[in-house]
């Protein structure tokens, strides 16, 4: 099962199983990640940096790609609530969407 390596949530491991969002994933556990159109693709809240293993994440979607040619959506960055996890990558949470509640590290 992949695993999504949360780097400044204290390299929190996120496992990913097959055919589930990594937002779904995230949430499932325990992390609370923002998605303020509720994860379907309509804005870009929920975004993630790949810091490492951008090709373990798929082809972009319709949505990621508009987003990409609007440049709101870096080439470092996909949807959570877009795309899947096929091998071991490393994120970390835009400071953006960071939330005031939550503790994050370096």
């Amino acid at each position: 099962m992949p695993k999504l390596v949360l780097q400044n949530l204290y390299q929190k491991e996120v496992l990913v199983m097959p055919a589930q969002k990594i937002l779904t994933a995230i949430g499932a556990a325990g992390v609370d990640w923002m998605h303020a159109c509720g994860g379907k693709g309509r804005c870009t809240t929920c975004r993630i940096i790949i810091l490492a293993g951008m090709e373990g994440l798929g082809e972009l979607t319709p949505p990621e790609l508009k987003y990409r040619e609007q440049g709101r959506l870096k080439a470092n960055e996909r949807l959570t609530c877009q795309c899947f996890l096929l091998a071991d990558a490393l994120g970390r949470v835009p400071e953006e969407t960071k939330f005031p509640h939550q503790s994050y590290s370096g």
